[in-house]
């Protein structure tokens, strides 16, 4: 089917533009993404005609199952049919988990050892040094750790969210052993093959870069800042108020089953094991094929995250198994139905999903990021132009939802731009595209590492969306001060102090306010 081509009209931002706000003001997500994606159908299509829109978007929802080849065959999309599967299995990871008493016992034994809220807020903070494989995975482990704890010092979802999602990408988008950290490094190689740039090794220039990444050094300290001082700003501190006030309705039901800390710790344990060491085989494995040698990094830059998932939350769902029938305190009636009642608590997550990435697909054939990257001008100061990009790369990111997407876009883009002007900023315009791209991700309602924070706290999601939005700004504006200091100076290190002096002044601001 041809499509209308808005790759370089403004135009183009106006289905993805309209979902997010529609989204932010009726806080019907579904209802906006729906509204979304049917508007950027029918201007996709000729003449705007409705009946030619109705292939595209069955194509596109189909698309995130299977897919028909030339030859007529039918491929299935796993990426997300993995990511699908892996949801069910931790909503009924957490559903055995509670109907065992095992998230109760814990919460009960973290509560003799942590002292309060604070304690609560940064164990949960933590946990993210030990979860940085993938965003996806530590928005829902962590979540199912931490959300019995956080519950029984009446510490809001919202909190949990934003703790979540504050550090899942910041920590992924810095770390080489990451799923994040290979997918960076390896368009870092080919673009410093393409401009003959041998001054670093692609490892030593993601170092390098995350050194310089701004926003997600300081959206890490903030988070540990907020934890330890409560320091509420905007909707966060009615949510934290209500949470003191009164007992939270959406809390999950205590069981009368006597339930033990170990039958929590070992699925959590061997779904952490299970899933790093299936995402080392599955990168191994596409190593070996390529006939390249295995190294860590390469194995990480080629796995294949969604069935690594799948095979870590099946073998977590076995050992909690296994962990009730040891204990014969739960009957085969209640075990069944949790299996029911785990799979539909993540139905909603599921949906908000499915749509998301139907309206990234739409926003894809929109040309919106092609849009928004043709916005830098070459009359600009070479110096603003890390600014620039940060700021760029967060709208890009804000509009289509997808932090990696917005990599593969504007990290090329920055670096033609910089070896072109100024190529001494190369490393440092690579760094703000990393960062502004976290940042847009951050404050986007249709991300998915947003959706899935909200999902890993048991939170409203457009609650999650307003309370993160005031601290995602404010460090925001603070790294657009640093990357202006790094363009006109050159040192990363004088950006990095002047990040952190004016997200000092304007936490000042904020707690007198």
């Amino acid at each position: 089917m041809e499509l209308v081509n808005y790759s370089t009209s403004i135009y183009s931002v106006i289905p993805p533009i309209l979902a997010l706000l529609l989204a932010i003001v009726t806080r019907r997500v579904i209802l906006s993404l729906s509204i979304g994606i049917v508007t950027g159908a029918l201007m996709l299509t000729k003449n705007t005609s409705v009946l030619d829109s109705i292939p595209y978007l069955w194509g596109h929802v189909s698309g995130l199952i299977y897919s028909v080849e030339e030859n007529g065959s039918i491929a299935f999309a796993w990426d997300t049919i993995n990511i699908i599967l892996f949801l069910i299995l931790l909503g009924v990871l957490t559903a055995l988990l509670t109907v065992s008493g095992s998230n109760q016992a814990f919460a009960e034994w973290a509560q003799k050892r942590i002292k309060g809220r604070r304690g609560a807020k940064l164990m949960a903070a933590a946990l993210v040094f030990v979860t940085f494989i993938d965003d996806y995975f530590h928005s829902l482990a962590v979540g199912a750790i931490a959300r019995p704890v956080t519950d029984k010092f009446n510490v809001s979802r919202a909190k949990l969210a934003y703790i979540l999602d504050s550090t899942a990408a910041p920590m992924c988008v810095m770390m080489p052993v990451s799923s994040w950290g290979a997918y960076i490094i390896t368009l870092i190689s080919g673009l410093l093959a393409t401009y003959a740039i041998t001054d670093y090794s692609p490892i030593g220039a993601f170092m390098a870069m995350s050194s310089m990444n701004f926003y997600a050094i300081f959206s890490i300290l903030l988070v540990f800042f907020v934890a330890y001082f409560s320091f509420d700003i905007g909707s966060m501190a009615r949510h934290e108020r209500l949470a003191l006030e009164i007992a939270d309705t959406d809390a999950e039901t205590e069981t009368s089953v006597k339930g033990h800390v170990r039958n929590l710790v070992l699925p959590i344990v061997i779904l952490i094991v299970a899933t790093v060491v299936m995402m080392m085989y599955t990168g191994g494995q596409a190593l070996m094929a390529d006939g390249q040698e295995f190294s860590v990094l390469g194995a990480f830059e080629n796995t294949t995250v969604g069935i690594s998932l799948v095979v870590g939350g099946t073998t977590s769902v076995i050992m909690a198994t296994l962990c009730i029938l040891v204990d014969r305190q739960v009957n085969l009636n209640d075990y069944i139905k949790s299996w029911g009642l785990g799979a539909k608590s993540m139905s909603g997550a599921i949906l908000i999903l499915c749509f998301a990435w139907t309206i990234n697909s739409v926003v894809k054939d929109m040309h919106t990021g092609t849009y928004l990257s043709s916005l830098v001008s070459g009359s600009l100061p070479v110096e603003v132009l890390p600014a620039l990009l940060f700021v760029l790369g967060a709208v890009m990111a804000f509009s289509t939802g997808t932090s990696w997407g917005t990599f593969g876009i504007m990290l090329p883009i920055a670096a033609a731009i910089a070896a072109n002007s100024a190529p001494e900023l190369m490393l440092p315009c690579l760094s703000a595209v990393m960062a502004g791209a976290v940042c847009g991700d951050h404050c986007s309602p249709v991300s998915d590492t947003t959706i899935l924070s909200s999902t890993g706290a048991k939170c409203d999601h457009m609650d999650h969306v307003t309370t993160q939005l005031p601290y995602s700004l404010t460090l925001a504006a603070a790294t657009i001060v640093g990357y202006l200091v790094v363009g006109f100076t050159l040192s990363g290190l004088l950006g990095f102090v002047a990040t952190a002096i004016t997200l000092a002044v304007l936490i000042l601001i904020l707690r007198k306010r």
